[in-house]
């Protein structure tokens, strides 16, 4: 049988258009994701910024050097534990957040309601770190914050909490404000799991006698199942890499003790320090171990819930 098929280079060509579209992306993908990671090579070379470029291959080799240096870092402990805690403390209480609040959405049969509630959720998506940093300090403030205001007039507290400028506040700053900041923009991505959702199963389910809870319990939730497992997998992902923004912006030097993350630390000895190439390794560290917790917990979702990213 003769092939009819017209050769790679033919369809290529009659897919030009998109095809183009295609060129730019991995264009773009090249230049700003493939060859800076040339620059992960002074992570084990003694680099100085004075050698410009070059330096990256001139400078001498000093193997591991900066890595084993990190792991004895008299703050060591200290970082990671900050980044780890904050991390677990947002995914233990942020993620099912937007869960929750896309099934209860899902349930308002209002669409002018709903539509308010939805938009008032993901609107602080859209603030920045450094707008909600300022919010924090115009309520928070020991002088004449709404908040401290409110609760030394209440008698909840004798004189106003040091929230900012301590240790003991930031963490439960850190989750609350990550949470009011993230969680309306995904329950997004779990109302469009939910919209997907086959409307004669509800209507099957309400024939034979399931309440509002049933229905959410049994349908609902084993429906959006999958799309909680990936995200599950990505936050876990995300546990040694924090929130730069929020820990830098909120961050002082009265609450380092709590507020200080593998991110800022990076930031603070590769650019105010100049140790480049510290810094980089030290990053390394970083996303491998990122790398290593995602290939580990979708692995674990795969073996017990079946759903996995890949």
């Amino acid at each position: 049988m003769k092939n009819t098929e017209k050769p790679w280079w033919k369809r290529l060509w009659v897919q030009r258009g998109l095809q183009a579209f295609v060129f730019v992306g991995i264009a773009y993908l090249f230049v700003f994701n493939v060859i800076p990671m040339v620059g992960l090579i002074i992570a084990f070379k003694n680099y100085h910024i004075q050698n410009g470029l070059l330096g990256m291959f001139t400078g001498e080799w000093v193997g591991f050097k900066y890595f084993i240096e990190f792991f004895h870092e008299y703050n060591f402990s200290q970082i990671l534990r900050n980044t780890v805690v904050i991390s677990l403390l947002k995914l233990i209480f942020g993620f099912p957040v937007p869960i929750i609040l896309a099934i209860a959405l899902n349930e308002v049969h209002n669409r002018k309601i709903k539509r308010v509630i939805q938009t008032a959720s993901y609107l602080p998506y859209f603030i920045s770190w450094v707008i909600v940093s300022g919010f924090c300090v115009i309520f928070l403030n020991t002088r004449n914050g709404a908040i401290n205001s409110v609760l030394v007039g209440l008698g909840i507290l004798e004189k106003p909490g040091n929230f900012l400028g301590g240790p003991d506040f930031f963490w439960t700053l850190a989750v609350i404000t990550d949470v009011w900041k993230s969680m309306g923009w995904w329950a997004i991505l779990f109302l469009a799991a939910i919209s997907g959702i086959d409307p004669t199963l509800y209507e099957a389910a309400i024939v034979d006698g399931a309440g509002r809870m049933s229905r959410i319990w049994n349908i609902t939730i084993p429906a959006i199942l999958p799309i909680i497992t990936v995200m599950m997998i990505l936050n876990i992902g995300g546990l040694f890499n924090g929130n730069f923004d929020q820990s830098f912006l909120l961050g002082n030097t009265g609450n380092r003790d709590t507020s200080d993350i593998i991110g800022t630390y990076v930031f603070r000895v590769g650019l105010s320090e100049g140790r480049f190439d510290y810094a980089t390794a030290v990053g390394m560290i970083q996303s491998l171990m990122s790398v290593l917790l995602v290939f580990g917990s979708n692995k674990l979702s795969k073996k017990l819930t079946g759903s996995s990213l890949y």
